[in-house]
């Protein structure tokens, strides 16, 4: 059995299958994960295409394909429950590498445009709440 990674509970975060880096926050409190998305649009083939907001302070946004993994109702933080796509990818993070799914909505009110949830954190990572960013740097270098 191998160690658990320790993460902060805010880490930069490698998504490599779609060439992403971003900030996200990992929140035990959630059961999946989420990234931030605008334009979900449901394709033929049980596919999805949507784009990701990069950063909340620019409009750079990466416009991505994906096949429809789940279609699961999600209970947001607000309580309001919704219908929500899911797809896989691959995450990178404190020397792990792992698949997890991640559910297409709408972040932008948010301040991190990914959050990772239980499953995601689940017998890999254990999150240390006091600590911003310990397996990652805390700026992201240019």
């Amino acid at each position: 059995m191998t160690k658990a990674a320790i993460i902060g509970w805010r880490e930069w975060v490698s998504l490599p299958e779609w060439n992403l880096k971003l900030k996200a926050k990992a929140d035990t409190g959630a059961k999946s994960s989420a990234i931030d998305c605008s334009s979900i649009e449901e394709l033929p083939g049980d596919r999805v295409r949507f784009t990701v907001r990069l950063s909340r302070k620019t409009s750079r946004n990466l416009t991505l394909e994906a096949p429809i993994a789940l279609r699961k109702r999600v209970r947001s933080s607000t309580g309001d429950g919704r219908d929500r796509l899911f797809v896989e990818t691959i995450l990178q993070l404190g020397g792990r590498e792992k698949r997890i799914l991640v559910s297409l909505t709408c972040r932008k009110r948010m301040i991190h445009r990914m959050l990772l949830g239980r499953e995601a954190l689940s017998g890999d990572f254990l999150v240390d709440s006091s600590v911003d960013h310990w397996a990652t740097p805390r700026k992201k270098k240019k």
